[in-house]
């Protein structure tokens, strides 16, 4: 049986890489870019797997701008085809061509067992768990072995509807072009990534701009810039 890491970059999986490969595990990695990662996620997963000699498979899929273009339509809370057409459906075909490939996964000893998202197509293995590891094991790991990462705070979408606002606001003052790019995909197709009406700020993301630039600030943001929000489940893996 074939061993495969789910790596998107992140904390988590980026310590279970870097233990297992301390610990002479055979495995290679499976990373499923969706084009629209900030910048350096997908040049350190690819830097991470050619450091360490392990192959990286990345399964063959569309971007989320081909299919905003295609269907003149965002991602968001009514519509999520994002994850299932960017990330699940490519994962499914290339494990219906690899039967038998033991899926790990890096779900931490502090966080919920989830049901194995691709069903009978894989057997799972969760290693953090095994090893007890929880947040502050992996980020005492990451610090005791010298691992940066040139990305730490998100491995989703930078335009990820799911993301809360105190990540629209990172979003904006440490990447504008990606936020741009945002603005420029709900002026093309008259929808806004935010939900209406979700809390008391605008809902387009240039009206949204227009309130960052005056001062105005969320709040919790110290929060989430300290521990880091979290990431859309699905396109961390």
């Amino acid at each position: 049986m074939r061993q495969v890491v789910a790596f998107s970059g992140g904390s988590d999986s980026t310590a279970l890489v870097h233990r297992l490969w301390e610990l002479g595990e055979d495995f290679a990695c499976l990373f499923t870019p969706t084009g629209n990662e900030l910048p350096g996620v997908a040049e350190s997963v690819r830097g991470t797997c050619a450091a360490l000699g392990r192959e990286l498979i990345e399964p063959p899929n569309r971007t989320l701008d081909f299919w905003i273009r295609e269907f003149g339509a965002l991602p968001n809370w009514r519509q999520r085809w994002c994850t299932r057409l960017i990330k699940v459906e490519p994962c499914v075909a290339w494990l219906r061509r690899n039967p038998g490939t033991v899926l790990c996964v890096g779900l931490r000893a502090d966080e919920d067992t989830r049901v194995g998202l691709y069903g009978e197509l894989a057997t799972y293995r969760y290693p953090l768990k095994e090893w007890g590891w929880k947040r502050a094991e992996v980020r005492q790991y990451l610090a005791s072995r010298g691992i940066r990462q040139s990305v730490s705070r998100r491995t989703d979408c930078a335009v990820c509807p799911y993301q809360r606002l105190g990540q629209w606001f990172l979003l904006w003052r440490d990447y504008p072009e990606e936020y741009a790019l945002g603005e420029a995909y709900e002026a093309a197709v008259g929808y806004t990534f935010r939900s209406p009406g979700r809390d008391y700020w605008p809902a387009a993301l240039k009206d949204l701009r227009a309130e960052f630039e005056k001062g105005r600030r969320p709040k919790g943001l110290a929060s989430v810039e300290r521990d880091g929000p979290s990431a859309c489940r699905v396109c961390s893996l």
